[in-house]
């Protein structure tokens, strides 16, 4: 379903001819200016996913080193195997729970985040450990989806709850203005907002390539989630991807968005 550089976040189109490929490019290097990332960095990417932006960085950035964590074995078999092909290497990739994850006398320059924030609960905690991770003058970039005022949990408490049932589990929407409310430990220095109009096109173009693969993809769901249950999660993730166009795109994306922020650490006593 994804592009060709597995990029399961929202990505970013300036022009309406532009291809998924060509969008996810375009978020990746948005992503690198704010995140004012530089060749002979170290950077810690929280949450990595399939390692489009580590990937991404590692190619632009020869002389700096990228650390990236996820809680997916398989991801980071994935990773590592496209750093090796691509010759790369400056990427190192941690299988942990981001909840236990420890970075030992490890600093660095950069720490980056992509859509991770909103699986996670407590907000004031991470900031504060993200603090001991930066050197002194480091620099701390999140990307999170984000409602404009309002922040809720997503808790499967009945059957009609659909999408905290099947997709996002103990997940969260963030307002956003959230991220200013956590200080303490990191000063909020930029925000940036993207319209959601870019994440239903994402969302779009995600469900094309599903439907363009279904002879693919059958087998992976027979083999996921049962032979008898392949066709039911047919429906459940096509229905996925058109709720959250939707959701995007509604009140012409200014509703429900993306959200950049820029933290610089603070000095300790």
């Amino acid at each position: 379903c994804l592009g060709p550089r597995l990029k399961y976040s929202s990505c970013l189109y300036e022009r309406a001819e532009d291809s998924l490929a060509q969008a996810e490019e375009r978020m990746l290097a948005l992503t690198c200016a704010r995140a004012r990332l530089a060749d002979g960095q170290r950077i810690l990417e929280l949450g990595c996913g399939w390692g489009s932006l580590t990937l991404w960085v590692a190619e632009r950035y020869p002389h700096a080193h990228i650390t990236g964590v996820s809680h997916s074995r398989t991801q980071r078999e994935h990773i590592l195997a496209e750093a090796a092909r691509r010759g790369l290497r400056n990427v190192d990739i941690i299988t942990c729970d981001m909840n236990e994850f420890a970075a030992g006398n490890a600093l660095y320059d950069r720490v980056v985040s992509v859509e991770m924030f909103e699986h996670m609960k407590n907000w004031p905690r991470l900031l504060w450990r993200i603090s001991r991770w930066l050197k002194p003058d480091g620099m701390f970039f999140a990307h999170v989806f984000v409602h404009a005022k309002f922040a809720y949990h997503f808790e499967a408490r009945d059957a009609s709850d659909w999408m905290s049932r099947y997709f996002f589990t103990g997940g969260m929407m963030p307002a956003h203005d959230l991220f200013s409310q956590f200080q303490e430990d990191l000063r909020l220095m930029e925000t940036w907002k993207v319209n959601g109009t870019h994440y239903a096109r994402t969302a779009e173009h995600w469900l094309q390539n599903m439907d363009a693969h279904r002879a693919e993809i059958m087998p992976l769901f027979a083999e996921t989630y049962g032979a008898h249950e392949a066709e039911k999660w047919w429906v459940y993730w096509r229905v996925f991807y058109l709720a959250c166009a939707e959701l995007w795109k509604f009140r012409d994306g200014e509703e429900w968005h993306v959200s950049h922020y820029v933290f610089q650490n603070k000095p300790t006593a």
